[in-house]
């Protein structure tokens, strides 16, 4: 299972920037897969620790029961404005993987609680050029990786 921390040991300032990009606002998007296998979006809150990523479901939510059929998910940072220097713009993060459940704290509310198997986190930003899309990665077994698009 890849966790957070294998991001932050393998890449520690790239995982740093994709965190506060996480930690801007509360709400977030997260993609999962309807029974007939096509894709439902919905919204969703999440929390890094420093271990691992954990997201939760309402009980009888459909996203539950699509997270319980297959817990494959897409989750997208919450989209920010870029300032008028889009150079001085954080960026758009997206965390992939598989929700893997987990027991709830004491006193966390109802529903369902899941740490994510990471497969892929990005984190896409202005290059500080100005001119070129900063497209930064981590993967499982490649590790980080940055590329520049004109």
């Amino acid at each position: 299972m890849s966790s957070w921390a294998e991001i932050a040991r393998d890449a520690p300032d790239f995982a740093r920037r994709l965190r506060a990009v996480f930690d801007a606002g509360t709400n977030k998007t997260i993609a999962t897969l309807r029974a007939d296998g096509s894709p439902r979006i919905s919204g969703t809150e999440l929390v890094i620790e420093d271990e691992r990523v954990l997201l939760g479901a309402m009980p009888d939510s459909r996203k539950l029961a699509d997270l319980l059929r297959d817990p494959r998910v897409a989750i997208h940072s919450p989209t920010l404005e870029p300032p008028d220097d889009v150079r001085a713009w954080a960026g758009d993060g997206k965390l992939s993987g598989t929700a893997v459940t987990v027991s709830p704290r004491e006193g966390m509310p109802g529903g369902a609680y899941f740490e994510l198997d990471i497969t892929e986190a990005v984190l896409t930003s202005i290059a500080p050029s100005g001119s070129e899309l900063r497209i930064e990665s981590w993967h499982p077994g490649r590790g980080y990786r940055e590329r520049l698009r004109t």
